[in-house]
């Protein structure tokens, strides 16, 4: 029997991390869709038909935004181990990937609120592209949507980074992008704003057992990423190797 490391970065677990982490996020996303439903004409507003593909235009174009964040985190990850070595330096951004998810895992649970302050790190590079997304309210056609949902992708966001300390331990830059869109994709039925599974997330995200419960799951997967040998699901045999 031999364990697979590389488990903790796996896709899979990108998505569930976006699937619930969205569920804390869906206030600021639904504000952000509400501005962009507001800005386009009354015939496209009040027509759902119409209205859908600006929607999915926009959060595609921020999925895009969070891609191209994951493969510039990968290109980071390639030149620090390429200077501390494959193995020292992908340690490293194990542990500091574990460290990230842990502290989002407490503050989803509502025990550290304090890993907002995260987000500042991200405020210069936002106070230089938020611009260009207010010059496209208000939003003409499909394009303006998706470039506008590419801009709003780089908001300041604590869980995003948390996603792109996971992403960071995929292995390269390709990967790294895969699961940025993965942990994209995972948001999508939260933030979309159609249908049951918004109205469902809204009601969960105010029971408070439920939310200690999705950061335990999260603190979960931060210790699987510190110490991948004792995830039980990172196992693979011998003969599943060949």
């Amino acid at each position: 029997m031999s364990f697979d490391p590389a488990f903790t970065s796996s896709y899979l677990v990108a998505f569930i991390m976006g699937l619930f982490s969205s569920m804390h996020c869906i206030g600021m996303c639904g504000s952000i869709i509400g501005t962009l439903t507001l800005s386009l004409s009354p015939e496209i507003r009040n027509n759902k038909k119409r209205l859908l593909p600006f929607v999915f235009n926009y959060n595609f174009g921020r999925i895009t935004s969070y891609a191209i964040a994951g493969a510039l985190v990968g290109v980071i990850e390639s030149l620090l181990t390429a200077h501390l070595g494959q193995t020292q330096g992908h340690r490293i951004l194990q542990i500091l990937s574990a460290v990230i998810m842990g502290s989002a895992g407490l503050y989803i649970a509502g025990w550290f609120p304090r890993f907002a302050y995260i987000e500042k790190a991200g405020v210069m590079l936002w106070k230089t592209i938020e611009p260009y997304g207010r010059k496209l309210i208000p939003v003409k056609n499909r394009t303006h949507a998706y470039l506008f949902g590419m801009v709003w992708g780089w908001m300041p966001c604590g869980l995003v980074y948390s996603a792109l300390a996971l992403s960071a331990t995929a292995g390269d830059a390709s990967k790294s992008a895969m699961t940025m869109l993965a942990f994209g994709l995972g948001t999508l039925p939260a933030v979309i704003g159609v249908g049951v599974m918004t109205q469902l997330l809204t009601r969960l995200s105010r029971i408070q057992r439920f939310k200690q419960a999705i950061g335990l799951f999260m603190i979960i997967l931060a210790l699987f990423s510190a110490l991948p040998w004792l995830n039980p699901m990172a196992i693979t045999s011998h003969m599943a190797l060949h």
